[in-house]
């Protein structure tokens, strides 16, 4: 790694301890925790879909409560703020059924086994977030792994002097139910041997199947249940697949697609290492990686921050840059992890609270898709970042629960259109995670949330896609049946209705006219008109009937509109900021007197238990409103709470309690925010720059209006180029003020600018 420039990837002198600090690799449907040991390798595998079957189906169907709904409203509009609380089915709360991991794949060199070298056990374990590869070397042998964008497939792939290893697959993991069905399977083949792991959950005809084929050159591989030993060999290469299924899984047919991928691309031989040598497992491994670094490499290299970090500093190891948080090495490592193991993570689905990663069965709140702030976090910064593979990940999601948002708009709301749930495990988009204190059934603001960066993805780009503008409508159609109540004034009144996830002093948790409710309504149906032009009169004339944000006696914006409901604010939550971040609704140039009323709500707002993506939460909105010593300090709080294990994944509390991709994946997007926002026809160049920072680049940013950004500054002066694809008229606001500039298609803009 070049330390005269930002280092792309880490290190650290010892291999991982705890799965927490273990490298992580992933393709966004397969992922891998990698301790980074050669002579006890331990390679925990994840895929996705991995979630463990949990009570009865028939209670994981949304609450048949919609004939109940107008008696509900008459109470909530009456003044009865207790109402809602009985307005379930009587289930107790169930959580959405949560994620595991599958197994490990153990390579350990025998007791008493020579390592053939007498070389000294100099130890270095990396990842590159280039490449996405974990290597880890050690007395003259290396290991190396990583998950194939291309191929789906974990490779493992190990060299040194006369290797002699026990190979196995073991479900034995932290929490792993006892009751698990586990059988093993090993046979030799030509290449070297078949390995298989079956795992059957307890009271369920779903299993899991882990096949892994074993190439090896030279030496003898045998039979040692429940795996093999490789004596006297110079490489051996693993490649591992995991398939949910119900029934049985043909063994067979899925160790000889892994072996077909072992003479794909024969001609294609030479990495950046060089020519491989012909006949090995290295030409299959470099084949592998080449096809792979096509598309890795390509999204990663996107976008870049350099923050003119020390070289010296750029140089150290993860793990003792986190105990420096003001340098700005630390920044930039951060900054491109985040964006890595974003991408990683982004595939099948867009990622969970873990990422794709966890090496415990109890992973904490199920792992789930947390869409009333986490999940839209972690996806913050997909557009601008130029992460197109974690929107459409995210867009696949959405499109494959549409039918369970249908049912949820119909049976709790008697509506057409749809409702997207708080929760979900990744099957199911059912809204059945919900109690008295967290009615997260009547949370009508999340298909908004959830397709925000679906829609700024079509800015990016210029061109709406269908799939988005058929959901725009579905959620417009929604709010036509909902929105039917009105206050006194004939204004509309959103009811019931939820502030994820607090209350106000004085009421229950649902209530009437939640700020976030309100400006997820207007949006949706401004949207949703923007695209449908055959129902804009009616969708416009709609959202102009809801009523306008309330701000209270402490000059704060409300959290709820109603004026007899009181604030609450010490919470992690900003929902009511929703408008601010990340709308577009409340602005300091297009409504200064609500974004001095934002403001001080969140001066107000207090940490309450120190959640990390509620501080990056505050950070956003902060940029928003281009108060930067709130950023930096909101940043500062995570950064000084060690967040961060040795692996740059996060943490949810401080003092690395509880294992949660929500500080990794937001820390890009704040950075972005602070330098650079952007609106179809707004462009703001360092709305909250960081002071601690005065030098840096970021390098590659899309903007809404259709052009990628390049922005150098330093102490005296600042730099972007523009590289539009579309021609367009937009705002420029800088700290010298406002002005029009005029892009023209594929020719670049230069502008040069004097710092603040």
């Amino acid at each position: 790694m070049n330390a005269t420039a930002p280092v792309h990837g880490t290190w650290e002198p010892r291999p991982a301890a705890r799965w927490e600090d273990a490298f992580l690799s992933g393709n966004g449907h397969h992922g891998a925790l990698v301790f980074g040991d050669p002579d006890d390798e331990r390679v925990v595998v994840t895929h996705h879909t991995l979630v463990r079957p949990v009570g009865a189906d028939e209670d994981r169907l949304p609450p048949r409560l919609a004939d109940e709904l107008t008696s509900l409203q008459d109470r909530l509009l009456a003044g009865d703020t207790s109402a809602a609380e009985t307005f379930t089915d009587g289930r107790p709360l169930q959580w959405v059924r949560p994620f595991h991991p599958a197994f490990q794949v153990h390579l350990r060199r025998p007791d008493g086994a020579q390592d053939g070298t007498g070389a000294p056990p100099f130890h270095r374990r990396t990842v590159d977030f280039r490449t996405g590869v974990a290597e880890a070397t050690r007395a003259g042998r290396t290991g190396r792994v990583f998950v194939s964008r291309a191929d789906d497939v974990i490779v493992q792939y190990v060299t040194g002097p006369d290797l002699t290893l026990d190979i196995r697959l073991d479900p034995r993991l932290a929490g792993a139910p006892g009751t698990l069905g586990i059988g093993h399977g090993a046979v030799l083949t030509a290449e070297g041997a078949l390995l298989s792991l079956r795992a059957r959950y307890p009271d369920s005809d779903l299993a899991y199947t882990g096949v892994t084929l074993v190439a090896v050159t030279g030496g003898t591989t045998t039979l040692a249940p429940p795996g093999v030993r490789v004596e006297g060999a110079s490489s051996v290469l693993l490649l591992t697949r995991v398939r949910r299924h119900t029934g049985e899984t043909d063994v067979v047919a899925e160790g000889r697609a892994l072996r077909d991928l072992l003479t794909e691309d024969e001609d294609d031989r030479t990495t950046e290492e060089g020519p491989a040598a012909p006949g090995s497992s290295a030409e299959a491994y470099d084949a592998l990686l080449t096809r792979h670094l096509s598309l890795h490499r390509t999204a990663y290299e996107r976008v870049t921050l350099d923050l003119a970090g020390d070289p010296a500093e750029r140089a150290r190891p993860g793990s003792e840059l986190l105990a420096r948080p003001r340098s700005a090495a630390l920044l930039e490592r951060l900054f491109a992890a985040g964006r890595y193991h974003l991408l990683s993570s982004g595939g099948l689905f867009p990622p969970r609270l873990t990422g794709l990663w966890t090496g415990d069965w109890d992973t904490a709140w199920s792992g789930a898709f947390t869409n009333d702030a986490n999940l839209n976090l972690q996806t913050a910064c997909a557009a601008a970042a130029a992460l197109p593979e974690v929107t459409e990940a995210l867009a696949s999601l959405v499109q494959r629960q549409l039918p369970d948002w249908r049912d949820n708009a119909r049976e709790v709301f008697g509506a057409r259109g749809v409702v997207a749930p708080a929760h979900s495990d990744g099957e199911s988009g059912h809204s059945y995670h919900f109690n008295r204190e967290y009615p997260l059934h009547l949370w009508t603001a999340g298909a908004d949330w959830l397709l925000g960066p679906l829609v700024d993805h079509d800015d990016t780009r210029g061109e709406h896609d269908p799939r988005t503008t058929a959901v725009l409508a579905e959620v417009a159609l929604f709010y036509e049946d909902f929105l039917t109540r009105t206050d006194d004034e004939g204004r509309l009144v959103v009811v019931p209705s939820y502030s994820p996830e607090n209350r106000p002093a004085n009421a229950g948790w649902g209530t009437v006219n939640a700020a976030m409710d309100l400006s997820a309504a207007r949006h949706a149906l401004r949207t949703a008109a923007d695209r449908h032009p055959e129902h804009a009169g009616r969708w416009r004339t709609l959202a102009d009937r809801l009523p306008s944000h309330r701000i209270n006696a402490d000059g704060a914006l409300a959290e709820w509109a109603r004026p007899d409901l009181t604030d609450t604010y010490d919470h992690r939550h900003l929902s009511h900021l929703y408008a601010v971040w990340p709308l577009h609704e409340i602005t300091p140039y297009d409504t200064p007197d609500l974004a001095a009323a934002a403001h001080r709500a969140l001066e107000l707002r207090g940490p309450e238990n120190d959640s990390a993506h509620g501080h990056l939460h505050h950070a956003l909105i902060a940029a928003r409103l281009r108060d930067a010593e709130r950023v930096a300090s909101a940043l500062g709080r995570v950064l000084d709470g060690d967040f961060f294990h040795a692996s740059l994944m996060s943490a949810h509390y401080p003092h690395r309690d509880v294992y949660n991709a929500d500080a990794a994946h937001t820390l890009p997007a704040v950075l972005i925010e602070a330098l650079v926002q952007s609106t179809p026809d707004r462009l703001v160049l360092l709305p909250a720059p960081p002071a601690e920072y005065p030098r840096g680049a970021l390098h590659g940013v899309r903007t809404r209006f259709g052009a990628a950004l390049d922005l150098t500054w330093t102490e005296d002066d600042v730099t972007a180029v523009l590289r539009p694809t579309r021609t367009v008229r937009i705002e420029l606001r800088t700290s010298d003020g406002v002005e029009p500039l005029d892009l023209v298609a594929h020719e670049d803009r230069v502008l040069t600018l004097k710092a603040r």
